[in-house]
């Protein structure tokens, strides 16, 4: 079962209304039922659940096509998600949409991957910034696992820092700059793995 999000025709008027400068989206991507792979819901939530004012956050789940729409009305989109990218439970990763791996569809056949609906799209943003967190474990369950979720408040950290940017500056592009994080080696091209500085 995916979580879906609801069609309401309001949406688009709240992510216009929500700008004087770039228009941003934040989705959280993931299968709430699969422990650690939910890890991008439960970011967007508390994100949700923090007040932050001038943005659309979204419970997309596994169903990105449902979003589609919304994200050809954004200028900037920040997408938390879990990746498996060889560090430990819990590293926490920046990468822009180029340094994802495209799997196309993940749990069944009307799901597609964020890649999947951006070759859709009418319309791309002019910056797409992945945060995602490296999961302990996916497995069926919906709590997630200690070293993830000791995590998220630095995902959390990380993602309000790359929206004050682009609020500051909508021109501005660069993920390491955004989150006061050193570049400790991430494993694929374009991927930038994140050592909290603080």
């Amino acid at each position: 079962m995916c979580t879906r999000m609801p069609k309401q025709p309001a949406t688009s008027t709240r992510i216009r209304a929500a700008g004087r400068g770039p228009r941003i989206l934040v989705l959280g991507l993931g299968n709430l039922l699969m422990g650690d792979d939910g890890a991008g819901v439960h970011a967007v939530r508390r994100l949700r659940a923090s007040g932050l004012r001038g943005v659309l956050a979204v419970d997309v789940g596994a169903a990105v096509l449902d979003a589609l729409h919304l994200i050809e009305r954004a200028d900037r989109v920040l997408a938390f998600d879990a990746l498996r990218a060889g560090g430990a439970p819990g590293t926490l990763y920046a990468l822009g949409v180029e340094g994802v791996r495209d799997e196309g569809v993940r749990y069944s056949a009307h799901e597609l991957s964020l890649l999947g609906a951006l070759r859709l799209a009418r319309r791309r943003p002019d910056e797409i910034v992945i945060l995602a967190v490296e999961p302990a474990r996916i497995d069926f369950g919906d709590h997630l696992s200690d070293p993830v979720e000791r995590a998220l408040p630095g995902l959390l950290t990380a993602a309000q820092r790359v929206i004050a940017h682009w609020r500051r500056d909508p021109a501005w592009r660069g993920v390491a700059e955004a989150v006061g994080c050193i570049i400790a080696g991430g494993q694929e091209a374009g991927m930038e793995m994140l050592v909290e500085t603080e």
